[in-house]
């Protein structure tokens, strides 16, 4: 149907995919744990708008760029390094008052730009963009490689379910976080933490092989 085959196959592929840790697993976990529930859930949906724009470039074929040109997919990867490494040291080294800010004027702000971190975190991946034009075609009729519908669905889908898992991983890490946030000593220690992994997943990501 609309050029798909082992559609099953593909919904438990694609599950095992989304409940392996990685990059945007680390970093949802990262923002529930240290700033809270509604904090978790803008960044696993920042992740998922983010990977709207991977689905869409794979099926406009535009991902190709990226397997066949060496440079451009070094040059989206380096941006994406950065970008992680200055969230991860700017988390580090804040400075506060010592006093945790609930309720204030700028924090549709700042959950504004956790959302749209969670989207550059996702789109300056340059193998997100490999994944989907390497995984989504398995499952595609040789037939319809020309057609853009069967990537759409599957991309789609593949969205769908990896959005569900993040929302709970989000849901989930707050849920546990929630006591442990009301100790300033112990928020303090998490924002280093969690600016500690935005560092090492830049870092991985600037290794990273084509």
């Amino acid at each position: 149907m609309f050029g798909i085959i082992n559609f099953e196959a593909f919904l438990i592929a694609g599950l095992i995919l989304n409940l392996t840790p990685g990059a945007d697993t680390m970093y949802i976990l990262g923002r529930s744990i240290a700033q809270g529930k509604k904090a978790g859930i803008l960044s696993a949906l920042g992740i998922s708008t983010g990977a709207i724009f991977h689905i869409i470039f794979a099926t406009l074929g535009l991902s190709i760029i990226l397997a066949k040109s060496a440079m451009a997919f070094e040059i989206i990867k380096y941006l994406g390094a950065g970008y992680l490494i200055f969230l991860g040291l700017k988390t580090i080294f804040k400075k506060t008052d010592g006093k945790f800010e609930l309720n204030n004027e700028n924090e549709t702000a700042n959950y504004k730009k956790i959302y749209f971190s969670g989207i550059m975190t996702n789109i300056l991946n340059p193998k997100v963009a490999l994944f989907f034009l390497a995984f989504l075609p398995q499952f595609i009729d040789p037939n319809y490689v020309k057609s853009s519908l069967p990537f759409l669905i599957l991309g789609i889908t593949f969205l769908l379910t990896g959005t569900i898992w993040c929302l709970i991983l989000a849901l989930f890490a707050s849920k546990l976080s929630d006591r442990i946030r009301k100790s300033y000593k112990m928020k303090m220690w998490l924002d280093k933490i969690t600016g500690g992994i935005f560092v090492a997943l830049g870092i991985k990501l600037a290794l990273m092989k084509k």
